[in-house]
């Protein structure tokens, strides 16, 4: 593999005219790379480098780069002219409505935003004026959105969040300056599969929601335990709190209905966004239609504000519906052949992370995977940082781009199969990783 020569340089460019050389400052890395094109499972960066890639957009192109069914409907819109005029509905958001609450059965009603971070902020905004409470509750770990509520806690230190808390909450480890520390009193983060803990919260304080990734995906794949969101639903109708999955990541990657559909649990609200529209910016706020009516409720005290100068933007719009019908195709068979995919590379995986010598586990959820170097599967956050050895991870990581295997250069992020992947793309990583283990 040749060495990011241009990526970099790019990078020294942008610097002088964007800070930190990079728009979302969540995609630098270290190598920092520069990729021009991808199609289906494979891209290419500015230095000529090919690579099986496992990124996709933090989880987000299900079905490849540059999906031609998906390409195929934005051409479409295009050639018709169609406009985001600003007044009156656009020509594609009710067939996209539609499709969406036939797909996810729980969905009654749906807006649609244009990123993720917007749909939990309005889940949020919707859970307070149902309930006048202000108070929520977040996981540890978890990740939705930048907004004040949320942006806190993600990949926390020891030394900012002390040791193992339960029953009990942790310090807001904020992710910005700037949020106001009123603010940050309203929201406390706890352990994910910890119902004491919510419990602790619920005695304390007036809570109004609690928000969280179903399984916890910002730090690789953490499951929920036999009965933990039972026990969310049940604590939520006892009392009288609002239940919000953001299923931004989950959603559309693990099953049509979203993993609400597998897990069998109702939420009162869910958000979802990056393999809605295969990549595409577009976000949906969903869930019960007493709660989404807030958005037009004839009484101003109780209105909650929605708005988006670009929301259902024709091309996305089209993205997202190309996108749905594709998923639910039975030509197709996304989910059946990308759980093939994903149960091939931990077939392989197993077989091969012995021959490391260190504990390890793989976790996997369809087509989402993270190996985590300790000997059992993880429960919480807390857990990760007590067991898993972050930096042979990254290490890794890093040689494993140099075999043209990519996957985020960062601590159990999660890897992600799309539907274009191949069984050869797949025996390729496994080769890849084979090659790594004996370096590391």
């Amino acid at each position: 593999m040749q060495e990011n020569e241009r990526s970099a340089a790019i990078l020294r460019e942008n610097a002088k005219w964007i800070p930190g050389g990079v728009v979302s400052l969540n995609r630098k890395s270290d190598p920092n790379i520069c990729f021009v094109k991808g199609n289906g499972s494979h891209v290419e960066d500015i230095d000529g480098n090919s690579y099986i890639d496992y990124q996709a957009g933090f989880a987000a192109s299900f079905l490849g780069h540059n999906d031609p069914d998906v390409n195929a409907a934005v051409l479409k819109t295009l050639q018709e002219q169609q406009v985001l005029m600003g007044a009156g509905p656009t020509l594609l958001e009710g067939e996209f409505a539609e499709l969406f609450c036939a797909s996810v059965p729980n969905a009654e009603s749906v807006q649609i935003t244009t990123t993720g971070s917007e749909a939990t902020y309005h889940a949020i905004r919707i859970a307070r004026a149902v309930t006048g409470r202000d108070h929520i509750i977040v996981m540890q770990g978890g990740y939705n959105g930048w907004h004040n509520d949320v942006a806190c806690n993600v990949i926390s230190q020891k030394a900012d969040i002390g040791s193992y808390q339960s029953p009990g909450e942790y310090p807001f480890d904020s992710l910005s300056a700037g949020v106001p520390k009123n603010h940050s009193d309203l929201v406390h983060v706890i352990n994910y599969n910890d119902l004491d803990s919510v419990r602790y919260v619920l005695q304390k304080y007036s809570v109004a929601c609690i928000l969280l990734e179903p399984i916890l995906q910002n730090i690789g794949i953490v499951k929920p335990q036999p009965g933990y969101l039972e026990g969310l639903r049940k604590l939520a109708d006892e009392q009288g709190f609002l239940l919000i999955f953001d299923e931004v990541k989950t959603g559309f990657r693990h099953a049509l209905g979203g993993y609400q559909s597998i897990c069998g649990v109702q939420p009162d609200l869910s958000t979802f966004g990056k393999a809605v529209a295969n990549g595409y910016p577009l976000g949906v706020i969903a869930g019960k239609k007493k709660y989404m009516d807030y958005f037009v409720d004839p009484d101003k005290a109780r209105r909650v504000m929605i708005a988006g100068t670009f929301n259902a933007f024709p091309l996305t719009t089209a993205a997202a519906i190309a996108t749905l019908k594709k998923l639910s195709s039975p030509e197709h068979q996304v989910y059946k052949h990308v759980e093939h995919l994903g149960a091939r590379l931990e077939q392989g995986y197993q077989e091969i992370f012995p021959k490391l010598g260190i504990p390890f586990f793989v976790a996997r959820q369809g087509s989402a995977f993270c190996t985590y170097f300790m000997d059992h599967a993880p429960l919480n956050f807390h857990d990760i940082l007590d067991n898993h050895d972050f930096e042979l991870d990254i290490r890794y990581r890093k040689n494993l781009i140099k075999e043209g295997i990519f996957n985020f250069p960062a601590a159990i992020k999660q890897g992600s199969i799309s539907f274009a992947h191949t069984e050869d793309d797949i025996d390729r990583t496994l080769e890849a990783t084979a090659r790594v283990i004996k370096t590391l």
